[in-house]
């Protein structure tokens, strides 16, 4: 079969590699109608699947172990880390004449710092029935100093000494004394923790658990009688560690808690940050969450005009746990409270909580006098007085708090390759790709309109990746070329420049597509294009992922960016389902007459190129892989779910170089070494994987090179 020279290969690539952006604004209603319909479809199956395989007690105690185990995985917490010492230190008391305050930190990890404050009453027989409250958002700074969320919510603390509990009131990441980070992905486009597995309500998690353990070391406090409570974002901690650790005995969450079609389909994911939600690999509604609280009482307290936890998302949540609660036997240790007002740290529901907490770890349920207030400034309650220690990690845990793959050794066998690559491929399977369809819908290949400019004939194909995701494959060979005639047909994957480049080259001939929008014409690429297809017989072929091209969306950065936390609630992410749409792509060019026969080449560039790749690893008969600019590490994408936790690019380069010809086109020598070290210990032929350094000029001349 004839191959293409360098040079003729970067004609073939003209259409992909990004022209000047085409001077249009894509239409994006069509795309915008298209993702809002495919989240309600994907949320509603979600929801009916949440808890569909209990039916019985016994179907329950068969499950739970292993429920509560995938949320720990879904917030970083499997493998569990050590339980290092906490190394408690108190720096400070504040007397009150009913009830002491120390002021203290202990070290969740070491370096992970958690401050907070213990309320003590002064008055007491015994061992204390205790609390551990859980701030919410509410940032107390003054002077650039952060005094934590734990001062803005002091009055809890209070009214609990105040009424015969031990309290311990600790601070949060974000917003604490040490001023960790929540919005990583909301704010500050750190999309690469969802590919460590990491979220901030995993480290939420462990200091809850390890504030736990400080508690149970306090001979003040009574061990078997503890309780958690907290609002809002530390509702939603509450929600965690109570389903995590049966020390808790009692559970009261205020406004923490909302099913996965408010977050998703109503919106409600655009008003909280990161700390609010799992990495949902296991693809959760929060109904499934909450039962994991189950038998232990619970009250579920939400006020009625809550916008980012709305009355009927709550009121879904209860009655799913109720029907475990049910089975078991114990109705009577669920509650519902709903107040009236908005999302508010109120009154009446403070009320509300010290009622369930005196029946269910006092036992007893005495008329309440007294109210919640706050009674010391700021630097009363500060821990940390001469600033953070200098060995603390919250502002950079998310760099260490998952676990991530260590780098794999190079087999000395076929057989370990095979045992690499076979963990390898489950772990994608199943942590980075689960949210593909289990059975997908059928292509449903479509033909639209064909045309044609001298030696250039254009085919237009529309197919289904997914029930309600249409998209667009365009086909390009020499006119009076059979399908079955060609030697070769590459698939390219294109962004949205590769598809603006794409029309554009169209344009220059006068061509139209389905999908396609007005463009500039450009003339040399449709000449380029013209001459490669009269020189050989290939074919070349375009998929625009969803997203990208008549199907792409909003393109605002918040509209981008709250899409893409969608897909992640959903147990997805929009590279991993972009890489299935390649996958699919392959399968609808299969279709098209004849092409079932000719050799399949694939090609991208660099996102793409990776999502290519991995795309090819689920694509039978690949020939060859042409990936130019291909990205070393998925910490610059592409970002799919966990990926980092069990291998990286180099090590997708060797599964890939196994099943096709790999070529990586780059501007300069080196990396690569671990795929390359592969292949020479198992004596692939040299042509599996090559390495191509472009020259300067070579490089300049590319198409869409800045230079040009």
């Amino acid at each position: 079969m004839l191959r293409p020279s360098a040079t003729i290969l970067l004609v073939l690539l003209a259409p992909l590699l990004a022209l000047p952006a085409a001077d249009t604004a894509a239409d994006t209603a069509a795309g915008d109608r298209m993702i809002d319909a495919y989240f309600r479809a994907e949320t509603a199956r979600l929801a009916e699947n949440c808890l569909k395989e209990i039916q019985t007690l016994d179907d329950w105690k068969r499950h739970r172990a292993r429920y509560r185990e995938e949320l720990f995985e879904m917030l970083g917490l499997s493998p569990r880390p050590k339980r290092t010492p906490l190394n408690p230190v108190i720096t400070g008391r504040v007397e009150h004449e009913q009830f002491t305050v120390e002021n203290l930190h202990f070290q969740s990890r070491p370096g992970l710092y958690v401050t907070g404050n213990l309320y003590l009453p002064r008055t007491r027989k015994g061992p204390l029935p205790a609390i551990l409250y859980v701030c919410g958002h509410g940032r107390v700074k003054q002077d650039g100093v952060s005094f934590g969320n734990k001062v803005h919510y002091q009055h809890h603390g209070s009214w609990f000494a105040r009424n015969g509990y031990a309290c311990l009131t600790i601070d949060t990441l974000q917003l604490g004394e040490i001023e960790g980070i929540h919005h990583g992905t909301y704010r500050y486009g750190k999309w690469w923790w969802n590919a460590r597995g990491y979220t901030p309500a995993g480290v939420e998690a462990w200091n809850c658990i390890r504030a736990l353990d400080y508690l149970q070391s306090r001979e003040e406090v009574d061990g078997r009688r503890i309780g958690v409570t907290g609002r809002s974002g530390g509702g939603a901690y509450s929600w965690s560690v109570a389903a995590l650790d049966d020390r808790i005995k009692v559970a009261v969450p205020v406004a923490g808690i909302t099913s996965l079609t408010n977050h998703v389909v109503d919106g409600c994911v655009e008003g909280h940050c990161d700390c609010m939600f799992t990495v949902n690999t296991h693809q959760w509604d929060y109904a499934q969450l909450a039962a994991l609280v189950a038998p232990r009482p619970l009250l579920i307290s939400n006020s009625d005009k809550d916008g980012i936890f709305p009355l009927d998302g709550v009121v879904s949540v209860h009655r799913q746990v109720r029907r475990i609660y049910q089975l078991h036997g114990k109705g009577q240790h669920l509650g519902l409270q709903i107040t009236e007002g908005p999302h508010k740290d109120t009154q009446e529901l403070r009320v509300h909580a010290f009622h369930w907490f005196n029946r269910f770890l006092k036992q007893e349920d005495p008329l309440i006098e007294t109210t919640a207030v706050k009674f010391f400034t700021p630097s009363q309650l500060q821990v940390l007085k001469k600033g953070a220690p200098a060995d603390q990690k919250n502002t950079r845990i998310s760099e260490s708090f998952t676990p991530r793959s260590t780098p794999p050794r190079v087999p000395d066998s076929t057989a370990a390759w095979d045992a690499q690559r076979r963990t390898w491929i489950d772990a994608l399977k199943q942590k980075s790709f689960r949210g593909w369809p289990a059975t997908p819908a059928g292509i449903d290949l479509e033909q639209g309109p064909s045309s044609a400019k001298g030696s250039l004939t254009v085919r237009s194909f529309w197919f289904t990746s997914q029930a309600g995701i249409r998209l667009p494959l365009i086909v390009i060979h020499r006119t009076g070329l059979e399908a079955a005639q060609l030697d070769l047909v590459v698939l390219n994957t294109v962004d949205q420049g590769g598809w603006n480049s794409l029309v554009a080259m169209l344009a220059g001939g006068g061509l139209e597509i389905v999908g396609g929008h007005k463009a500039k014409a450009d003339k040399q690429s449709f000449a380029q294009t013209e001459r490669m297809v009269k020189s050989f017989k290939w074919g070349m072929a375009y998929v625009a992922p969803r997203g990208i091209g008549p199907t792409a969306w909003g393109q605002n950065e918040r509209r981008q960016t709250q899409v893409r936390r969608r897909f992640m609630l959903l147990g997805q992410t929009l590279d991993g389902m972009r890489t299935f749409d390649v996958v699919r792509a392959a399968g609808a060019l299969r279709l098209v007459d004849g092409m079932d026969k000719v050799p399949l080449w694939m090609q991208g560039e660099k996102t793409m190129a990776a999502i290519t790749m991995y795309a090819s690893l689920f694509v039978p008969d690949v020939s060859r892989l042409d990936l130019h600019d291909l990205p070393e590490s998925h910490r610059s994408g592409p970002i799919y779910l966990n990926v980092l936790r069990y291998l990286d690019i180099p090590q997708t380069v060797a599964l890939a170089a196994e099943r096709a010809r790999v070529r990586i086109y780059q501007p300069r020598a080196g990396g690569w070494e671990y795929p390359r070290r592969v292949a020479k210990a198992l004596s692939w032929d040299k042509k599996q994987l090559v390495i191509r350094v472009l020259p300067p000029q070579e490089d300049a001349a590319r198409p869409g090179n800045s230079s040009r």
